[in-house]
């Protein structure tokens, strides 16, 4: 494909279509149909890598994502997203229908608009710019799933998986995850923490509370291991991230009678942590301390650890200077290396790459009217061509 016949994609056409596809996770909706037509016609050889597994809302469903590369020579520069979104809410609580992609006075409607479908758009029609002037060194891809919202566990975890047994190499990733703050181009995230969830249950014996010799009551036991982990400090901080917590989330016993002893006492928790810490190393904590409580008191603890993702962090080297670099010389805003915030399908593309985060301001993500002004859309895409010639350069 000649620079002279590459079609110029508009983001704010291309953010609309994909809005218009309501792909509330798992559904797809044909919002990689629509992508992948745009992707095809501007030269890349597109993949689908679809696979099936538990979807969290109640049955088992096929995650469509998708990976796609131009060129063979290194480096690799990849955009990593997501086309699914979070549901809508109360739809007549919209300004307009959260798929219509209505624009009003400058301002881009619907949902996608900021969380992801809008940075997607933003980096194609870069990607169209750059090839419109000539063929780039190196290669430019793009790994988009369709499960970032949901459990993650059929979508980006998968496809990197997959790639890297194939000996795929990805030198660098853009994650267009919304990371700015109060204005375009304040902030990219450097790194992430990690997320492990724990389900901790104490097995009891029923009775009646005026006879406890009759009964083993778990919500003491439950309370006491409770109030151990709450009080052990993981760690001070490490390097440009806060101190890991530890959060205890639901404590449930669901006993309905004042005159009963339960027979279970419930809890979970979550611990976001930093690079001090490991998912594993936390799992082995977790499980001595019950273990502890459990020979103490002689009630039973089962416990279940489930973690999303480890903490990861990009050092600040020629890939975060070279993106800050582009974002100032766009912007006007140099961009503050960040690692706040919760987790993203960058946890799993760490394994292959240095990546980082940077995308639209995310003030509305998730809300009843999301919206973005078509303006910074179309910063964005100005933004997102200049780092892929910076870094490809």
């Amino acid at each position: 494909m000649s620079a002279a016949s590459t079609p110029v994609i508009d983001p704010v056409d291309l953010t609309r279509d994909l809005i218009r596809r309501p792909s509330v996770t798992p559904v797809d909706a044909g919002a990689m149909d629509t992508l992948e037509r745009v992707l095809t016609g501007l030269g890349f050889t597109c993949r689908r890598m679809a696979f099936e597994g538990p979807t969290g809302v109640g049955a088992d469903a096929r995650i469509e994502n998708l990976y796609a590369r131009r060129g063979t020579a290194s480096p690799n520069l990849c955009f990593a997203g997501h086309t699914d979104v979070v549901p809508t809410g109360e739809a007549a609580a919209w300004s307009s229908g959260p798929f219509e992609a209505e624009v009003k006075d400058g301002i881009l409607y619907g949902r996608g608009a900021v969380d992801m479908k809008g940075g997607i758009a933003a980096w194609v029609a870069a990607v169209s710019q750059v090839l419109s002037e000539g063929e780039p060194p190196g290669s430019l891809s793009f790994l988009i799933t369709g499960d970032e919202e949901g459990p993650a566990l059929q979508g980006t975890k998968k496809v990197v998986e997959a790639l890297m047994a194939e000996g795929e190499v990805i030198d660098a990733c853009v994650v267009g995850e919304p990371s700015s703050q109060a204005r375009l181009g304040d902030m990219i995230k450097i790194g992430r923490r990690g997320s492990l969830n724990s389900w901790i249950t104490v097995h009891g014996k029923q009775g009646h509370v005026a006879y406890p010799a009759r009964a083993a009551n778990p919500a003491p036991v439950l309370v006491r291991l409770l109030a151990r982990l709450d009080a052990h400090v993981l760690d001070e901080g490490y390097e440009a991230f806060q101190p890991s917590n530890l959060e205890i989330t639901t404590i449930d016993i669901g006993n309905p009678a004042t005159n009963v002893i339960p027979a279970e006492a419930k809890a979970r928790l979550n611990i976001r942590f930093n690079p001090a810490q490991t998912g594993d190393g936390l799992i082995d904590w977790l499980n001595r301390e019950a273990g502890q409580v459990q020979a103490e008191t002689g009630l039973a603890i089962t416990l279940d650890h489930m973690c999303s993702g480890e903490a990861f962090l990009t050092p600040v080297g020629p890939f975060v200077l070279a993106v800050q670099d582009a974002v100032e010389a766009e912007t006007g805003v140099r961009p503050e290396a960040s690692t706040t915030g919760g987790t993203s399908d960058a946890r799993f593309i760490r394994a292959m790459c240095p990546v980082l985060e940077f995308g639209l301001v995310g003030q509305t993500m998730h809300q009843i009217d999301e919206r973005v002004p078509v303006a910074e859309l179309e910063a964005l895409t100005g933004a997102y061509r200049r780092i892929i010639q910076t870094v490809l350069a």
